[in-house]
C-alpha cells in the first residue's frame, strides 16, 4: 500500500472521483501543506486535498495523474470550476520522493507543460477534515461539484 495526496479544487468531487478508481484503497477528505497544526481558526495555507491510498500493483503514480488531469484544469491558479481561492489550487503531495519524480515527470512529458500550474512538493503536513466532509457527495449527491458527475466511474 501507498500513499499520495491529489488536490483538484472542492475535496467533494476530488474524494468522489478518486475513491472509484482502480488500485484505490481508501480515500480520506483533508487538507495539506498548511501554516497551523489543526485546522481550527483560519486554513492558513492548506490546500483541498484526497488522502488516496493504492495498490502499486493495480495502478500507479502516473495513472493516478492521468485521472486527476481529466477532471481539473491544470492551467488554472487557486481556482477549479466556481471555487476561487489558495485553498482551491491544484497539486501533487508525497513523503515519497519517487512518487513526486513520478508526477513531475509526468507533467513534462506533456506538450502543453510550461502552462501547467499543478503544484507538486512534500507533504509537510496534512488535517483530516471534519467527518461531515467525508464521502459528502455519497451522502448530498446534490451538492456543488465542479466534476461532471458522468466523469464519476462505478
Amino acid at each position: 500500500m501507498e500513499t499520495i495526496y491529489l488536490a483538484g479544487g472542492c475535496l467533494w468531487g476530488v474524494q468522489a472521483f478518486v475513491k472509484t478508481l482502480p488500485g484505490v484503497i481508501n480515500t480520506e477528505a483533508g487538507r495539506a501543506n498548511g501554516a497551523t497544526a489543526s485546522l481550527e481558526g483560519p486554513y492558513d495555507g492548506y490546500v483541498e486535498c484526497v488522502k488516496t491510498e493504492f495498490d502499486p500493483k493495480r495502478t500507479s503514480v502516473e495513472a493516478l495523474m492521468t485521472a486527476l488531469f481529466d477532471v481539473i484544469d491544470p492551467y488554472a491558479i487557486n481556482r477549479q470550476g466556481d471555487d476561487v481561492g489558495p485553498k482551491y489550487r491544484t497539486g501533487v503531495y508525497s513523503t515519497c520522493e519517487t512518487h513526486l519524480q513520478k508526477a513531475r515527470q509526468f507533467i513534462a512529458k506533456r506538450a502543453d507543460a510550461p502552462k501547467i500550474k499543478v503544484e507538486v512538493c512534500a507533504l509537510s503536513r496534512y488535517v483530516p477534515s471534519a467527518p461531515e466532509h467525508q464521502d459528502r457527495l455519497d451522502h448530498f449527491p446534490n451538492d456543488y461539484c465542479h466534476i461532471p458527475k458522468h466523469l464519476f466511474k462505478s
